[in-house]
């Protein structure tokens, strides 16, 4: 069995201009961490302050969520770009969110990418190792956020950054430990029953199960859920009732990475 101390974070600020998605409000009086939508793929300086407001009178720890700049595509669409031009929309998504947030008398405390740019770190090393060098060269107390298992938790140790691992609460999980393309029918995990037995499963091996029972063993510091999910909240909710329930105390991803 894993430390009593668990993060639970979700994917929020994903909304642009008029257009809103999930309930950000409701998931971050749930969620200790919060990974913020900063431009590439959705989140706009509104909503983004909005969001960093919300989450700073919760008490929950602030992240940017950097994406491939793919507005219509949702992030989700892998895109070829340079060395050189990954690090500088790294850069560029990460300085808005931390601007934003020194309007509001907070900080960034982690980064966390999202979509297609972290499904690839996941397995390219030279993607992930160019994430985490500009992450270094932004602010090397920044921690990462990064699917367990990775190359990208890999790429992150070896540029020194403080790494906290996740497993996903609503996604199935590959033999090899990657995801379930969502272009399969069996890639989302449905209801709070059936996320709650996922997490259950993957704490008490100490590993990433995947969908045929194949076991790979990893550290696991944090839970993510995906506030796009219609039912977001209510698995989310469910989750931290039945982990406090279970002893585990849920802490944010500057409390989790202290402990490391």
């Amino acid at each position: 069995m894993p430390s009593t101390r668990l993060n639970l974070n979700a994917d929020l600020g994903e909304g642009y201009g008029p257009w809103h998605m999930g309930d950000d409000a409701a998931m971050l009086g749930i969620v200790a961490s919060a990974n913020i939508a900063c431009g590439g793929h959705a989140g706009d300086p509104y909503v983004m302050r909005h969001t960093v407001r919300l989450a700073q009178e919760r008490g929950v720890s602030i992240g940017a969520h950097p994406s491939y700049p793919d507005l219509l595509g949702f992030g989700r669409r892998a895109m070829t770009l340079t060395p050189a031009e990954l690090e500088s929309q790294i850069a560029v998504q990460v300085g808005a969110l931390a601007g934003i947030a020194a309007l509001e008398a907070t900080r960034v405390t982690h980064v966390k990418p999202h979509g297609a740019l972290n499904n690839l770190a996941c397995v390219d090393r030279n993607v992930a190792d160019t994430i985490c060098r500009a992450i270094r060269g932004i602010d090397r107390d920044l921690i990462l956020l990064a699917p367990a298992a990775s190359q990208l938790v890999a790429a992150g140790r070896a540029a020194g950054l403080a790494v906290v691992e996740e497993i996903f609460a609503d996604r199935a999980y590959l033999p090899d430990g990657q995801l379930v393309p969502r272009s399969r029918p069996d890639a989302m995990i449905h209801g709070p029953a059936a996320c709650l037995a996922h997490v259950l499963a993957m704490l008490d091996a100490g590993a990433l199960i995947a969908a045929d029972g194949t076991r790979i063993a990893t550290p696991i510091g944090s839970i993510c859920v995906h506030g796009d999910n219609p039912d977001a909240v209510d698995v989310a909710r469910h989750l931290h009732e039945q982990l406090r329930g279970r002893g585990f105390q849920m802490a944010t991803l500057p409390e989790i990475a202290a402990r490391a």
